[in-house]
């Protein structure tokens, strides 16, 4: 048995208004509402202040210019892990809070790994560790190459997905290339098979990027380094929060 468009149609249309109250403090109430089993806890949960920040604050993206060829791109790579990205989402007008109790069912548009065909908002389908990057390098090329100079590409990583050589060979091309509308979050809570003498943020600055390291837990402090200038250059935010338990 297959989900149908008649099956979701009812979980994909977003009901919350642009000007929506829900904020900061009702996300934990929105994570919630996600129960069951395979839910990676640690994953979503080491990721909320940084999406929050993002989509407070930094990401020129709405409902309602989702599909806006001048929008923000906002790419997950550490997908495997989606429930503070559907609260966020939630909070900000994408998608019904109602739909929240039915992550991870069946005929749910909100599985354990974000699909964008689904969704309303998300830019890819990701989960596969090692993705994000490069495709976010793919996306800022493309807006290059169309005359798009305004839009930034974010991604959003986790430290462990730098154990993946396709990471290397994006961030090393990106550096070279001087994608400086791309920026990557990296969430450090040290899942990282061998970290780098002196820390992650030292890879990204050997490749040409700029980078800086902060308290993931901090709003004010990843605040100013989201909107840190990096003329020129690819930009990097190590957010470091509390190791994986």
């Amino acid at each position: 048995m297959t989900s149908t468009s008649e099956d979701l149609i009812s979980l994909r249309s977003p009901s919350p208004s642009p000007d929506s109250t829900i904020g900061w403090a009702e996300l934990p109430a929105l994570m919630s509402l996600m129960d069951g089993a395979e839910k990676h806890g640690p994953a979503a949960t080491s990721t909320l202040d940084t999406l929050w920040v993002l989509y407070d604050r930094v990401l020129r993206v709405a409902p309602d210019t989702a599909e806006a060829p001048d929008r923000d791109r906002f790419l997950l790579s550490k997908g495997h892990g989606p429930m503070a990205y559907y609260a966020i989402l939630a909070a900000k007008g994408f998608i019904d809070p109602a739909v929240l109790p039915t992550f991870g069912r069946f005929h749910s548009p909100l599985g354990h790994h974000p699909d964008r065909t689904l969704i309303p908002g998300v830019e890819i389908g990701s989960g596969s560790l090692g993705h994000g990057l490069p495709m976010g390098v793919g996306t800022a090329l493309g807006l290059r190459a169309r005359g798009l100079s305004d839009p930034a590409v974010w991604v959003l990583i986790g430290d462990a997905e730098l154990d993946e050589g396709s990471n290397h060979e994006a961030l090393a091309y990106a550096g070279a290339a001087r994608l400086d509308r791309l920026h990557t979050v990296v969430i450090d809570n040290q899942s990282a098979t061998h970290g780098w003498s002196g820390g992650i943020a030292s890879r990204f600055i050997a490749a040409g990027w700029s980078a800086v390291t902060v308290d993931g837990r901090d709003h004010e402090a990843l605040h100013r380094a989201f909107t840190q200038p990096h003329p020129g250059r690819p930009h990097a935010v190590v957010a470091v929060v509390e190791p994986k338990n």
